[in-house]
């Protein structure tokens, strides 16, 4: 089958997800990256069933994870923050310990696309995407513009297939 053979079959039910934003700084009231994906996702049907704002600590991550992970009704997951090369930056480290399935194109695509927009700087980003216990998960870097750049040439477009692929049998 085709990638749009795929597509169709995957259909336009909406996604449940999860998001996570991962700072030292913000919080629920100044958190504009979840503002943003909430508005968006639910505006395409989709339903945001779980949110936290941790800060940047291997621990927090990983029990963001795991909690998040065993909703059952989680599809995906979408930690956004943590992601660079600064000793704060934790998120990669942890989630790219648990993923069972990588999706390296993920953050290759998002680094293509981030270079074009902001040069040479795209390659401090360690975006990155797999699987985990049949969820996919989602990380990007914290900035607005990086999550608005993940969600609308990467994510959305592949949501549906995505949430799909990682449950279809056979």
């Amino acid at each position: 089958m085709s990638a749009e053979e795929h597509r169709q079959k995957a259909g336009q039910k909406p996604v449940t997800l999860a998001i996570v934003t991962v700072s030292d700084t913000r919080t629920p009231e100044t958190d504009t990256n979840y503002m943003y994906l909430e508005e968006r996702l639910e505006s395409l049907g989709h339903k945001v069933e779980a949110y936290r704002v941790i800060q940047d600590e291997p621990d927090q991550v990983e029990a963001a994870l795991k909690d998040l992970v065993a909703i059952p009704q989680v599809q995906v997951v979408l930690f956004n923050g943590g992601t660079g090369i600064s000793p704060r930056d934790t998120t990669y480290d942890v989630i790219s310990r648990y993923l069972e399935k990588t999706l390296p194109g993920f953050g290759e695509l998002f680094r293509t696309i981030s270079y074009q927009q902001i040069g040479a700087a795209a390659m401090m980003s360690r975006a990155t995407a797999g699987v985990y216990k049949q969820t996919v998960i989602v990380c990007m870097p914290g900035s607005n513009n990086a999550v608005k750049t993940a969600m609308e040439n990467l994510i959305i477009p592949e949501l549906n297939h995505l949430a799909w692929e990682v449950v279809r049998k056979g």
